[in-house]
């Protein structure tokens, strides 16, 4: 693998341990969370004042059901949560990784690249597209904003440089 291969560090699915979706055990001001999504979601509950739904998030180990019941948030403002969301997803990841060492060192270990979510229906938090599309190499042909992958690598670097 060339230098200019290893410029980004891909992951997409509940697999990869970058993924919101990935299982990790954390806790937060004495709640207990099952993966970043699960956290992502309470916030955003949370930040609105719903927290019959926030109650319903935290009760709920999956995934695909956290996200679903984020949806129904009520009294959302999409201002406000593009204003919060990366704040809350950079907490939540900070918890998953530090409260979880084996991740930890997974992060670490991408330093000097880039992390991308290589999601193809994703635009918002992924690039819009899969790590099998040749025009994933260009960032300016991504499709979608990698809110994700920029949140993680802030994070990893916000880590690096505290452990020095």
């Amino acid at each position: 693998m060339t230098v200019e291969q290893r410029r980004f560090t891909f992951f997409w699915q509940q697999e990869s341990p970058f993924s919101q979706w990935h299982p990790a055990k954390f806790v937060v001001k004495g709640k207990r969370f099952t993966c970043a999504e699960q956290y992502m979601m309470y916030g955003k509950a949370e930040l609105f004042g719903d927290m019959e739904v926030a109650s319903r998030i935290l009760s709920s180990s999956s995934p695909k059901t956290q996200k679903a019941l984020g949806r129904k948030v009520g009294r959302f403002d999409e201002r406000v949560w593009q204003r919060e969301r990366e704040r809350i997803v950079y907490e939540g990841n900070h918890a998953k990784f530090t409260q979880n060492p084996e991740l930890l060192e997974l992060l670490l270990a991408t330093a000097g690249t880039e992390l991308v979510e290589a999601s193809p229906t994703d635009r918002i938090w992924g690039v819009g597209l899969s790590q099998e599309d040749p025009r994933i190499q260009n960032p300016s042909q991504w499709r979608g904003q990698n809110l994700l992958g920029k949140v993680l690598t802030r994070l990893r670097e916000d880590l690096l440089a505290s452990h020095k």
